[in-house]
């Protein structure tokens, strides 16, 4: 059971974390911290089921379920103003490696990509990451592995088409 001092350390520790994974992935920072702000909604309200050193975990598995969701509903809705443009990537004949890699991380599954962002932007390790994605760590190996290799060929298209 979390106490809450215990909750009010997990906020402190771990809000700047969880929103720099969010909001990487999502690109929306409005979004980003609402997500943030109902992930500590739901540890107060399940502060009986959980264990306080496994609330790091926990609140990336709920931050990855999140956003999972927001970006299946969001995938429904297509914005009026968006509808005829063109990436910025393919209007320029400049190599842009920073718009480059995000749009090959948003090509990735919502898996792949949480698992990139978690390992290689947050720093997690496999077990890690398998608690936090209901994984364990040679699938998470796996799904690293194989999103990696979709990045270095879509990065390889892309910079030859440019």
């Amino acid at each position: 059971m979390i106490s809450v001092e215990e909750y009010n350390q997990a906020a402190k520790k771990y809000t700047r974390s969880v929103f720099r994974f969010l909001h990487k992935s999502l690109k929306e920072k409005e979004a980003a911290e609402d997500i943030v702000q109902d992930c500590y909604l739901k540890l107060w309200q399940n502060r009986d089921r959980v264990n306080p050193q496994k609330a790091k975990s926990w609140l990336f598995s709920v931050a990855h379920h999140a956003m999972v969701d927001y970006r299946r509903t969001a995938a429904r809705k297509v914005p009026l103003d968006d509808a005829g443009q063109t990436l910025a990537v393919f209007q320029k004949n400049e190599f842009d490696a920073k718009a480059i890699l995000e749009r090959v991380l948003d090509e990735l599954p919502p898996v792949q990509k949480s698992i990139v962002l978690l390992r290689d932007l947050e720093g997690y390790d496999y077990r890690e990451i398998g608690e936090i994605l209901g994984l364990n760590a040679s699938q998470v190996r796996v799904y690293l592995f194989r999103a990696r290799q979709q990045v270095k060929n879509a990065i390889q298209e892309l910079t030859n088409v440019l």
